[in-house]
């Protein structure tokens, strides 16, 4: 019997991800099909990556940056809407953008002494014109989640990590079971 349960909850663990993953992408692509009444099963799915693609490509070319830089300043100058925009813009710049935020890992001890350590990435390496000359901003990603928190530290609490940033934001985000 003990050797059924593992099976199911070994069973589990493995479609778990996978039918999560699929009934989100069945939903938005039949919303897309929903909303442009189309009637072939799968055109909502081809329509979004032409879409989507189009518009990297025009967002690209000299004459819709300025049409980009017009809606993008548009939504920074909406008073609520701005928090919301600016937030998600920079946080996926942070991942895949030019501007790449978390691209230098580093381990932080959170009480001298204590061998406690928490992973994240180094965001600002001065903090000066705060008053905290000998401090950086750290971020520390939370675990099966898409939040995380700043901390300050000083600079001798950190210690840089010589490990691939992507697999290290897969280590925390998975709570540790992924990534190296």
């Amino acid at each position: 019997m003990k050797k059924l349960t593992a099976y199911f909850f070994r069973g589990l663990l493995f479609l778990i991800p996978i039918v999560v993953t699929i009934y989100i992408l069945y939903f938005v692509f039949s919303k897309v099909d929903q909303i442009f009444r189309f009637n072939i099963p799968g055109l909502g799915f081809l329509l979004t990556l032409v879409l989507v693609t189009t518009i990297g490509f025009l967002v690209s070319t000299f004459i819709a940056r300025g049409a980009a830089n017009v809606i993008d300043n548009l939504f920074r100058r909406m008073p609520i809407i701005k928090m919301i925009y600016s937030s998600i813009k920079d946080l996926v710049n942070a991942f895949v953008g030019d501007q790449k935020r978390f691209d230098r890992p580093v381990m932080v001890e959170v009480l001298p002494g204590s061998g406690v350590q928490i992973m994240g990435f180094v965001t600002r390496d001065s903090l000066e014109n705060v008053g905290l000359a000998e401090s950086i901003a750290v971020y520390i990603p939370q675990s099966y989640n898409f939040a995380g928190n700043v901390i300050v530290v000083p600079k001798e609490q950190v210690t840089p990590l010589e490990i691939e940033s992507g697999k290290v934001m897969a280590f925390i985000v998975s709570g540790g079971v992924s990534g190296f």
